[in-house]
């Protein structure tokens, strides 16, 4: 069940889902109803399972775009068996357990009373177990093999109640990766279906590609002088006459502003520093080592050119975060153009 909340990582929820489906993937996991409902007004069927809170003033909607809701607490299930008693067939959740994270999820307590054949609601029916993998790409594998067995011993009390789950879903990129006894019916793929993975060095992986590429071209040129201030406080000062580009992407493109005088961007295959402080729209590059540069030229924020490449990791090892962070924060307002494979 591949993982396209937060409009995919980035790089685009509904096209994103599209290739998914073409590849035959029959689930989709997203966050919130608000992003299920822009795929469904997309055009796109099938399963969307919701990962995160449903609020009771959101049933009617999820009901409505048939969306399969994670339950975490009993307060939930109440208002799904009352909006489903309509319905002709019961209606399909999945049950999210607490295994470790401390965040969504029922405690075992909780899942032995909602699994009470007597009193689970007939409205509804138990189509999937889930939990989520707090520490599967840390150093060390104890949490997450407790984890696991929490987890095993949860199927087991539901299985041992009666009920024949289908999908059964822990395990995310990292734990795909590096725990296969956690695979169970299904798994949940995230960063990794875009190209990354943030396992330790000692961990055998597979390697991946990145999928995205974020580009810009030269909107125009400037020459300083030595002395001259750039950007927003003088926080770079030429000291040499220096050749300038300015770059119509800023922060609010998803440009980390503490990429300010310490990143890099790619210009005809060289690596060129970033100039001065990172402003909304636009940022400036010092391309004093490339005088063929011309206006239109493109640039590469992530992406090849030439020999060259920068990656969202390498963003990410800058701006002291990680992978997810610097995709997730590619704004909407950046054009994205999808080429398909053969």
């Amino acid at each position: 069940m591949p993982v396209i909340k937060a409009n995919a990582y980035g790089h685009g929820a509904v096209e994103t889902a599209r290739a998914l489906i073409r590849q035959e993937v029959h689930h989709l996991a997203v966050f919130s109803i608000e992003e299920a409902i822009v795929l469904r007004q997309a055009g796109l069927d099938g399963s969307i399972v919701i990962l995160g809170p449903c609020f009771p003033q959101q049933v009617e909607n999820l009901i409505a775009y048939n969306l399969t809701p994670v339950v975490s607490d009993r307060s939930l299930l109440e208002v799904l068996a009352h909006a489903a008693r309509s319905r002709r067939s019961p209606y399909p959740i999945h049950l999210k357990i607490e295994t470790g994270m401390n965040r969504l999820g029922l405690t075992h307590n909780d899942l032995e009373t909602l699994i009470n054949k007597d009193t689970f609601p007939a409205s509804l029916r138990l189509e999937g177990l889930m939990s989520h993998l707090a520490d599967s790409d840390g150093d060390h594998c104890n949490e997450t093999d407790l984890q696991i067995a929490r987890f095993s011993k949860a199927l087991t009390v539901v299985r041992n109640a009666g009920y024949d789950v289908p999908l059964v879903h822990l395990s995310n990129s990292a734990g795909i990766i590096r725990f296969p006894s956690a695979h169970y019916t299904m798994v949940r793929p995230g960063i990794m279906l875009y190209g990354y993975h943030t396992l330790p060095s000692t961990v055998p992986a597979p390697e991946l590609q990145p999928v995205l590429s974020l580009m810009t071209r030269i909107a125009q040129l400037r020459l300083l002088r030595a002395g001259d201030r750039v950007s927003y406080n003088g926080t770079f000062i030429a000291c040499r006459p220096t050749r300038i580009a300015v770059l119509p992407i800023g922060y609010a493109d998803g440009l980390n502003r503490r990429l300010s005088n310490r990143g890099v961007v790619l210009l005809r295959g060289q690596r060129v520093p970033i100039v001065g402080l990172v402003c909304m729209d636009m940022v400036m590059v010092d391309v004093t080592t490339v005088p063929d540069a011309v206006v239109g030229d493109e640039v590469v924020v992530i992406g090849r050119q030439g020999g060259e490449k920068i990656t969202a990791k390498d963003i990410a090892d800058w701006t002291g975060t990680i992978p997810y962070e610097v995709l997730c924060a590619i704004s909407p307002r950046v054009p994205r153009h999808y080429r398909h494979s053969s």
